[in-house]
Formats: C-alpha cells, sequence, structure tokens
C-alpha cells in the first residue's frame, strides 16, 4: 500500500511553524513511517508535486509568486492545512497592511540605507498590496493556529491526517 505523500510550504513568514515541525523530535519517525515526504523546504525538491495528500502551509500571502504557489498547492492537493497564524490571520505578515508600500520601500533602502539609497529595480519579488490570509485566495481544509503552533499539535494533526482522519482540534490549547 502507497504511503500518503506529505509536502509542506512556507509562503511570507518567519519560519516559526517549521521550526516547531521539526521540535516533534522522535515524532519526526513516526510521520516518517507514515508518510512520503515529497515537497518541504527541508528536502531538496525543486518543483511541486502532483497528487500530494497532505499538504501544510505556513505564511501569508504577499507577492505574486505567493499566489502562483498557493494556487498550484491547492490544485495538486486533496487535504490543504493553513499551518499558524500567519496563514490564517496573516499575523506579523500584515502589520503592514495598513501602510503604503512606497513608504515601507522608502523607510527600508532610503531611509534605512548608508549607501546608494535608492530602491532595487530587480530581484524583489512584487509585492500585493496587502498580505492575505490563505484561505482569501484557496480553499482550506484545516486552520490550525498558533504563533507557532506547539510540536505536540502538530504531531497530533500529522497523524491523524496521515491515518486517514480529520484532526478534531476542538479542546485544544494553541499558541
Amino acid at each position: 500500500m502507497r504511503k500518503p505523500r506529505l509536502a509542506t510550504m512556507w509562503l511570507d513568514g518567519c519560519s516559526g511553524c517549521h521550526m516547531s515541525l521539526l521540535d516533534v523530535d522522535e515524532g519526526l519517525l513516526t510521520i516518517a513511517a507514515k508518510a512520503e515526504l515529497v515537497y518541504s523546504p527541508l528536502v531538496d525538491a525543486r518543483e511541486y508535486p502532483h497528487d500530494v495528500d497532505v499538504a501544510i502551509v505556513e505564511g501569508a500571502v504577499s507577492s505574486d509568486e505567493d499566489l502562483e504557489k498557493i494556487r498550484l498547492v491547492r490544485e495538486r492537493t486533496r487535504i490543504l492545512v493553513a499551518l499558524g497564524d500567519c496563514a490564517i490571520t496573516t499575523n506579523v505578515t500584515g502589520l503592514r497592511n495598513p501602510l503604503p508600500l512606497k513608504s515601507i520601500f522608502d523607510r527600508v533602502y532610503i531611509d534605512g540605507s548608508d549607501v546608494e539609497k535608492v530602491h532595487p529595480t530587480e530581484g524583489l519579488p512584487t509585492l500585493l498590496k496587502h498580505a492575505i490570509p490563505l484561505h482569501d485566495v484557496v480553499k482550506v481544509d484545516l486552520h490550525v493556529p498558533g504563533c507557532p503552533p506547539s510540536a505536540p499539535l502538530i504531531l497530533h494533526v500529522l497523524t491523524e491526517l496521515l491515518d486517514g482522519r480529520m484532526p478534531d482540534l476542538r479542546g485544544r490549547r494553541f499558541g
């Protein structure tokens, strides 16, 4: 019997949810026994594969590149999990939302620079006007809050999903 295909991704965020995933420690062996990790920033896969059973995605959608990625993930994934507060509410990433992009770029590249006080014209992603949560762009099957979610909670969610059950998060602690 084929193991479920698991993918992880982070968009615009701090990668704290992936650090919490790594904090699962020996629980990673349980996950590895149940799933085939087919895509992750923690492995060398370059292209998001087809036929992914479970994808956990952290971070907000903040750029055109993020939009493309999350749409591709949704198209190729059976169960999509929004992992952490940035994926669910934009959290820290959304702190930029009340500010015009020009003022942010001026602060970083003009006011914050000692040399070449100029906005870069290459190498930067095209930012959306506002950071947005995953569910504003694609259908999300499960929201796992926390900043970051705890390692035991992530292990519980993955174990349940990989065993073919939708986790019941009622009564769980977050944050």
